[in-house]
């Protein structure tokens, strides 16, 4: 059995190397994607053997997990495990991860920050991770704990059947809409962090609104007529109200009431136009995935 450990990279120069060493005990097969660093991240990944790609320039978190996808494919991966360069995570964690999937108990294995009791994260952190969740939660019908966890574990269905596309920090949750859609075993497993020093680059203003954006972008794609859908209905239904409402004035009165009109006006011309875009969205999709298949 063939186990890669990815480890996404950009500038993490003071900590690659202590990381490869402890790593390299796990396994021989590392790869670290240097996103474009300023520091020697990419030269000290490559003295300790390490199969180094080199973006260029930085493309983002997203774009690092890519590469290191379509690496472990091309490596015949059986196992990849994603950790992150900035020295949050414990080495002795990766047994947790690694044993659910050799056992085949799951396709997926996510390290959890808050299954573990004892992680004392910061309370900002706590509340934005725990709010994306929630959001993500709903996208795939399934209840998590920390869907942006970088600690993962993913097998070989995983690594042959997606490709991540999201370059940003959008990409945890577009691997898990994308997971759950075909239906892959997905579970967590308690990991212990660390948030002494400087472990994390990522504003997490930024970071909620990439991965705010990155869901809704996937939901609409995979799930157009509910994306669009109910809200369409929705509105044409509140549209409906008041021009009923309207009419109703009218014959009492023989006023029209501009506000109430401009409201149900609006809200139906929406309402429609959010059905008519989910239904076309719907059937671009599936010619689409009937060509690909």
């Amino acid at each position: 059995m063939r186990i890669i450990i990815g480890i996404p990279a950009f500038n993490e120069g003071k900590n690659i190397a202590s990381i490869l060493l402890k790593l390299k005990k796990i396994s021989k097969d590392i790869i670290v994607c240097n996103d474009g660093s300023t520091d020697l991240t990419g030269n000290i990944a490559e003295e300790l053997g390490a199969n180094v790609i080199h973006h260029k320039k930085n493309l983002g978190y997203g774009a690092g997990i890519r590469s290191i996808f379509l690496k472990a494919q091309e490596m015949n991966a059986d196992i990849l495990i994603t950790f992150d360069a900035d020295g949050q995570h414990r080495i002795e964690d990766i047994d947790s991860v690694l044993k659910p999937m050799i056992n085949n108990e799951a396709d997926m294995i996510i390290g959890s920050r808050f299954l573990d009791k004892n992680n004392e994260i910061p309370k900002y952190r706590e509340i934005g991770i725990k709010a994306i969740t929630s959001i993500t939660n709903s996208s795939i019908g399934k209840k998590l704990s920390d869907s942006q966890s970088g600690f993962r574990g993913y097998n070989k269905k995983i690594l042959d059947s997606i490709v991540p596309s999201d370059s940003g920090m959008g990409v945890s949750t577009e691997i898990l809409i994308k997971a759950a859609k075909k239906k892959f075993r997905i579970i967590e497993v308690p990991i212990v962090v660390s948030y002494e020093g400087e472990t994390s680059t990522h504003n997490p203003v930024s970071h909620g609104a990439s991965v705010i954006l990155s869901t809704m972008k996937f939901t609409s794609i995979e799930r157009p007529l509910t994306f669009y859908g109910i809200p369409g209905i929705t509105l044409f239904s509140i549209g409906l109200f008041f021009m009923v409402w309207t009419l109703q004035i009218f014959s009492e009165t023989r006023q029209i009431i501009t506000n109430i009109t401009l409201i149900g006006t609006g809200s139906i011309m929406v309402g429609i136009l959010l059905l008519i875009t989910g239904i076309i969205l719907y059937t671009i999709v599936n010619v689409v995935r009937e060509k690909r298949n």
